[in-house]
């Protein structure tokens, strides 16, 4: 009975969470239609979202295309379906690896960041003395930052999707003996519409994850240094776990026959 009673409590526990997690989206969501809108931390939040998130995914999705084409490869030479590199290539990096990626480097880079920030803002009572302003702080704090997420992380997914795609084509074609203008022709005709506006869907799903991740768990973080340490680290693994699971749903809604 104990042991069911664990499990109980560790369902129960975790339902509530995602209430509290679903009312501050909520929450957060209300004021895209109640001014005041803050453009100037919108404005910053594009960039340490959007822009200087460019040089990791651009490593990791060019590195990730380049090893698929290798896999793909030997995978293939044991069946002598070496030719279809470019289609494997395209469709992982589009469908799955490019969107899922980028969201886990988001939640790594920015997440964290965003946590770390709101939580020592939380600590040092500079949240109570936006309060004490008149300031609402899911305004000022949060709205900015969950709306640049959900704006630039399908950009920076199309872009790894291109930058993976492009890894891949150097592989093959520098190492693996492919006709450049083959490799590119079979991977535009494989593609299709559907796969890169799923491609981008996905993007703005965990966009808004990580980005909403970091400012929940900022904003719940205990007081002292323990707790932005907990509230950060929290924040991450909550990310990537729910990144992980809406990705496995939207591909289920996506590609179901």
């Amino acid at each position: 009975m104990r042991f069911l009673a664990g499990i109980g409590a560790f369902v129960l526990g975790a339902l509530a969470a995602l209430g509290r997690i679903a009312i501050f989206a909520g929450q957060t969501a209300s004021h895209l239609v109640r001014p005041p809108f803050y453009s100037r931390e919108f404005a910053q939040a594009l960039l340490n979202v959007g822009y200087l998130s460019l040089p990791v995914i651009g490593l990791t999705t060019i590195f990730t295309g380049g090893a698929l084409a290798l896999q793909i490869y030997a995978g293939g030479s044991r069946f002598n379906a070496e030719a279809v590199v470019p289609q494997i290539v395209a469709i992982g990096m589009v469908r799955e690896l490019g969107p899922v990626l980028v969201g886990l480097m988001i939640a790594a880079r920015v997440t964290s960041s965003i946590a770390a920030e709101i939580a020592t803002m939380k600590v040092t009572e500079q949240i109570d003395a936006l309060v004490t302003l008149s300031t609402n702080p899911m305004a000022y704090l949060t709205l900015p930052r969950v709306l640049a997420g959900v704006i630039t992380v399908p950009l920076l997914t199309g872009v790894g999707d291109i930058i993976g795609i492009m890894g891949g084509w150097l592989v093959a074609t520098q190492t693996l003996g492919f006709n450049s203008a083959t490799y590119l022709s079979n991977t535009i005709d494989f593609l299709q519409a559907s796969d890169i506006w799923s491609s981008l869907a996905k993007g703005a799903v965990f966009g808004f994850i990580a980005t909403l991740m970091g400012c929940y768990f900022g904003m719940a973080s205990g007081r002292g240094a323990q707790g932005v340490g907990k509230a950060t680290k929290s924040s991450v693994e909550a990310a990537a776990v729910l990144i992980l699971a809406a990705n496995f749903l939207l591909t289920g809604v996506f590609f179901s026959t």
